[in-house]
């Protein structure tokens, strides 16, 4: 059985003849250790003979589960759900079920430049050292497909394959990570969250963003914002000298769709209230970024009140984490 979830993004909106790769499909990071959550990205190096790619299939492997995709701005996202051949415990609680492939559609990824798509995931029950092939498929309009679907048997070289599929290798795991989450972010490790910018009536606290994988075009910004006033105000606009724009964002469930919007009046910051910029929610969103973040690093950023005025805030780089969650 299997059902599909589907998520709409705003932004740019059946394949025939396969196509000669020139370059394959491979992840960002070769290897991922056993029992543990992750972040992996697929690199898409290129498109249909020249057409650009418009849509990006990826088929989980037994073993990988509980996945989460990153939304990508300008694509639709589609999580196909199914059962699970094993059952796997999720803090306690079995489950069956649960993503089996991730789509994103109706984008528009021109053959002249490459891109990732993200997914987090736990690799469970499969041993170290074995190989976890991820067939992927990518769609260009209704003119050219590209498949990267062979898998290699065991004691055979993927790279005799013409279209060998992605694979990433199952490492021991390591003995100094925190739990589930190992090599992710943990929330409040930074004494950077405990700082308070104070502009007028506002406070703004726990500014972060996530370290960039390779290839990743923009980055988010959050914080809380506390109006202590008796006046509201207004978050209108944002900017940093490290970003050709920032915008600022918002993400909300509508029934079983997901949509992420520009807010092109800002963020309203009632009297007396806090307001939560989070990953899923109200964020700001780096465009264009020259560098990519790295873990570690910090952004700044300036922001722009409708009453209270301009703010510099740093923003401190945390390791790349699961859709930008911070974990506890």
């Amino acid at each position: 059985m299997k059902n599909v979830t589907k998520f709409a993004l705003s932004g740019i909106f059946v394949a025939a003849g396969m196509v000669q790769a020139h370059a394959h499909a491979t992840f960002a990071n070769p290897t991922v250790p056993e029992e543990t959550t992750s972040v992996i990205a697929l690199q898409v190096p290129h498109g249909c003979d020249g057409k650009a790619t418009t849509e990006v299939q990826i088929k989980l492997p037994e073993g990988f589960v509980f996945a989460k995709p990153q939304p990508k701005p300008g694509w639709d996202l589609e999580v196909i759900q199914g059962d699970y051949a094993k059952t796997y415990d999720n803090h306690g609680k079995p489950v069956t079920s649960g993503p089996v492939e991730i789509r994103w559609k109706n984008g528009d990824l021109p053959d002249a430049y490459y891109d990732t798509f993200v997914i987090q995931g736990k690799v469970s029950g499969v041993a170290a050292g074995k190989a976890l092939a991820f067939p992927a498929t990518q769609l260009c309009g209704t003119e050219g497909k590209v498949a990267w679907d062979q898998v290699a048997e065991e004691g055979t070289d993927p790279h005799s394959l013409k279209s060998p599929a992605p694979t990433l290798t199952v490492a021991a795991k390591s003995g100094g990570g925190h739990g589930d989450h190992a090599g992710m972010a943990m929330g409040g490790a930074s004494a950077a969250h405990d700082a308070v910018v104070k502009i007028g009536e506002l406070e703004i606290t726990g500014a972060f963003t996530k370290a960039m994988l390779p290839g990743q075009p923009v980055g988010g910004g959050y914080f809380i914002i506390k109006n202590n006033g008796q006046k509201d105000d207004m978050l209108v606009s944002a900017a940093s000298p490290i970003a050709g724009a920032v915008e600022l964002h918002e993400m909300a469930m509508q029934g079983e769709v997901m949509k992420m919007r520009k807010l092109e009046t800002g963020i309203a910051i009632p009297a007396g209230k806090s307001v939560e910029l989070k990953p899923g929610g109200l964020h700001m969103m780096f465009m264009k970024v020259a560098e990519p973040f790295k873990e570690g690093g910090k952004v700044p950023v300036t922001l722009n009140f409708e009453k209270a005025g301009k703010v510099d805030l740093t923003l401190e780089v945390e390791a790349a984490g699961p859709g930008g969650q911070k974990q506890n």
